[in-house]
């Protein structure tokens, strides 16, 4: 039986892989949450990853503003860490799949960045997350695999989408930035896409290296309230745009931040589906997390 674990599995992401793989008979998953597993202890690491066919990194520092003003113990996580994953896997001849961030880009781009496109991050997160890719590269060139994604929103943990909808209960109207471009992606979604992933690398049909995982089409934050604000049965004219420079924050944000998809098709899976789409999924779905339930 594949064995694999998962490690940030009490995160937003982690819960909803945890969801997914629990369908699948033919695994055998641990669960290892932040308190269960950490990800900066060598030697635990070593002793989780040992006996594992399959790692799939959801933990993370994810505070981007907290970030810039504590960048070493934000890299300790997002990349020092990261090493001693791969180190782990290369020991053990474990396959690697990495979740990172589109924070690694400029954010200066006209078109969506191709999965080859020269990093270059402008924040301390995307600092971090870069060195956790580029040990990914180093340790495990055969066999590890950094996914990006993006804006991304789920069931569990605060997001976007969830905030915006607890704010509509607050306020009569709400000021949302409409510079930012970028491709919101529902967290059960990309979970779905990492499984699949696996599937592909133990099969020894996934090449390894960078794929981006986020779902297809592009928005702004603006755009994104209001479609939320439309499925939740609210009025989207209560969101009304504004530019990002009326919200300062510590760390600067990419404008652009629209990935492409090209190399999904190498291992023979589709990418992920519009955004907006998903979206309408997220709504729907049997059991929706209680943001979702405003009207």
């Amino acid at each position: 039986m594949t064995r694999l674990l998962v490690t940030g599995a009490g995160g937003m992401l982690g819960r909803d892989l945890v969801t997914v793989l629990g369908t699948r008979p033919d695994l055998k998953v641990t669960a290892a949450t932040r308190a269960d597993l950490d990800i900066t202890d060598r030697a635990a690491v070593q002793a989780a990853v040992a006996g594992h066919d399959v790692v799939i990194n959801a933990a993370a520092w994810t505070n981007v503003d907290a970030a810039e003003t504590d960048e070493a113990a934000a890299t300790a996580v997002n990349g020092d860490a990261v090493a001693n994953l791969a180190a782990a896997c290369a020991t053990d001849g474990t396959r690697l799949i990495q979740v990172s961030t589109d924070y690694v880009l400029a954010g200066n781009a006209h078109s969506p960045y191709p999965e080859d496109a020269p990093t270059a991050p402008v924040n301390a997160y995307g600092r971090g997350k870069l060195v956790g890719e580029q040990a990914v590269a180093r340790l495990l060139p055969d066999t590890g695999y950094v996914v990006r994604t993006a804006w991304l929103y789920g069931a569990h943990g605060p997001n976007f989408v969830a905030t915006m909808l607890r704010l509509a209960g607050q306020r009569e109207h709400l000021d949302v930035v409409d510079d930012q471009h970028g491709q919101p992606t529902w967290s059960y979604a990309l979970a779905e896409r990492l499984v699949a992933l696996a599937d592909a690398a133990l099969a020894g049909n996934a090449t390894p290296g960078v794929y981006h995982g986020t779902c297809a089409g592009q928005t702004t934050w603006y755009g994104l309230a209001r479609a939320a604000f439309t499925l939740a049965g609210l009025d989207p004219d209560r969101i009304r745009p504004t530019t990002s420079d009326r919200y300062p924050r510590p760390a600067p944000r990419p404008a652009y931040s629209v990935l492409g998809h090209s190399r999904w098709a190498a291992v023979g899976l589709p990418p992920l589906p519009d955004w907006h789409s998903a979206l309408v999924d997220a709504f729907h779905s049997p059991a929706p997390p209680a943001p979702w339930k405003v009207a």
